[in-house]
């Protein structure tokens, strides 16, 4: 939608230029896992860095929703599943301190930073972060599918 109502594209120089927004990631980490007690620490660490990541996204997807006015009911439902999902995750895990929460000075700073007197520029910021999020999301699916066929996972 982003492409179609902004002419967004992915080819736009503008945009790569524009792409140090830092965003989490979800990375591979070694799924040969030898012992029940490495898998739980990689379990354990893998749930917290998901959790973390969207935990983080909250901000990134406030900004979405201030700037992506057109679509502002699916990205208010997108921010309050985004911050459901971030808070089940953080009850799965061992310690659940561990779980970066960005407080609001964090939050305020990101948001500043990710404002812009150029619409186009917001344009583009918007469209990273979800293509971003998309992918960050469609590696929290692979590792939950894989952290659940696992014996000791459940979700």
């Amino acid at each position: 939608q982003m492409c179609e109502k902004f002419t967004v594209c992915e080819n736009s120089m503008e945009m790569l230029i524009q792409n140090n927004l830092n965003l989490p990631k979800v990375t591979e980490e070694d799924g040969s896992v030898s012992d029940l007690l490495t898998f739980l620490s990689f379990q354990d660490k893998c749930l917290t860095k998901i959790s973390s990541g969207l935990y983080t996204f909250q901000t990134y997807l406030q900004f979405v929703q201030e700037t992506f006015t057109s679509e502002k009911q699916n990205i208010e439902s997108l921010c309050y599943t985004t911050e459901h999902l971030a808070h089940t995750i953080k009850q799965m895990v061992i310690n659940p301190d561990e779980v970066i929460i960005p407080d609001l000075a964090t939050q305020e700073s990101l948001r500043a930073k990710l404002k812009s007197d150029k619409s186009w520029i917001e344009k583009i910021t918007t469209h990273l972060i979800l293509r971003d999020f998309t992918s960050f999301m469609e590696k929290t699916v692979r590792a939950v599918r894989y952290l659940k066929n696992t014996r000791s996972f459940s979700v």
